[in-house]
């Protein structure tokens, strides 16, 4: 899935290593939350049943986490910077966010940021079933419920996402197709727990003004948060707070909303599945919605949500300018990512120059591309 996913990104982006960029100044940041947890799982049980010498040769590289992002950079002449980002469900999420920073400030002129994750195994169940991260419901349509009255845990999912983020002078150059420019990323940690957001959402809030911090916005200034939403109830009451906390008074046509409803939690992959939707929402001026609710959970959620809109069920038209994504992981680790409307002269920066992002590649539940 991540090669299929950086093999969409670079089409989609028109670079090539060596003809319209010079091959030290791309790079791959693209990282996974669990590695190659298929690929120990089915060794083990050879190594138990058959014993080391039935172990294959292609155990480590297999199972270690840079090979995600090393697969990469061999296939497209990737010779710049290359670092694999492993913060949990917030991988990805940290993953476009460094490779924002090290475009902005020179290490390269295209950088190729994702996530890559392929968790559906009895060991993966196993583990998460049993430290009550996963759900179980019993009832299909009730599976995978974001800030649902019935939530109680999250489902499973598989798949890949890769953005190319570009330097704005490099991409206008030559002529690249944009998509929409990078504004800021927030980055935390809770100090709290392995696996518990803290209840006070501190460390969530935290990341998210950053992020609007180092974008020069307002919080009025944001439109839609695809939020991190996982249908947990410790995340979803930590993630209601922060966003009340933040956003009342404030911004009080703010919509948001879980995808995660519609493709489970792709863990590492999660943040830049995520981003595509918020980018493609920019794009299209379409929010998605959080997808599940009942008439009954429409009335627990209106009286959560306050004067936010969490777009239950069916999406909405709306004027997008700015979006935010946010991904909060086990290890306290919380991320926050903005993206702006490009048009014309990007928001000029005195102390570096801006990021545009000019490529996608997807893979999720939903479909390839």
């Amino acid at each position: 899935d991540r090669m299929a996913a950086a093999a969409q990104a670079m089409q989609d982006s028109g670079l090539k290593s060596g003809e319209n960029i010079e091959a030290e100044r791309l790079g791959v940041y693209v990282g996974s939350g669990c590695g190659g947890i298929n690929t120990i799982s089915d060794q083990c049980f050879k190594f138990f049943e058959s014993g080391p010498r039935h172990v294959s040769p292609f155990l480590i590289p297999m199972m270690i986490g840079n090979i995600a992002g090393g697969n990469i950079a061999i296939r497209y002449d990737a010779e710049g910077p290359n670092l694999p980002v492993v913060t949990a469900c917030a991988t990805s999420t940290n993953a476009i966010g460094e490779a924002f920073r090290a475009v902005r400030y020179g290490y390269a002129d295209a950088i190729l940021a994702g996530g890559s994750e392929a968790t559906v195994n009895p060991l993966a169940i196993g583990g998460f079933a049993n430290c009550k991260a996963l759900t179980e419901a019993t009832d299909p349509e009730a599976a995978s419920l974001p800030f649902d009255r019935r939530r109680a845990g999250f489902v499973l999912g598989e798949g890949a996402a890769v953005v190319v983020l570009e330097n704005y002078d490099h991409a206008v150059a030559r002529g690249a197709h944009i998509y929409c420019e990078i504004l800021g990323s927030g980055i935390s940690s809770d100090a709290h727990h392995i696996t518990a957001p803290r209840p006070d959402g501190e460390g969530q809030m935290s990341a998210i003004r950053g992020a609007i911090a180092e974008a020069g916005l307002t919080e009025a200034d944001i439109d839609y948060v695809n939020a991190h939403g996982t249908g947990t109830a410790k995340n979803d009451e930590a993630e209601f707070l922060s966003l009340h906390t933040i956003f009342d008074g404030k911004n009080d046509s703010l919509s948001v909303s879980s995808t995660k409803a519609m493709t489970g939690h792709c863990l590492g992959a999660a943040g830049a599945i995520e981003a595509v939707f918020a980018i493609k929402a920019l794009v299209e001026n379409t929010v998605p919605p959080t997808i599940g609710y009942s008439d009954a959970d429409l009335t627990v959620l209106a009286e959560k949500a306050g004067k936010l809109d969490f777009c239950p069920n069916v999406p909405r038209r709306k004027q997008l300018d700015a979006v935010m994504n946010n991904s909060f992981a086990f290890g306290g680790n919380n991320a926050s990512i903005i993206f702006g409307r490009q048009a014309g002269e990007p928001r000029r920066r005195p102390d570096a120059p801006d990021i545009l992002l000019t490529g996608i590649g997807l893979v999720t539940p939903l479909g390839n591309g």
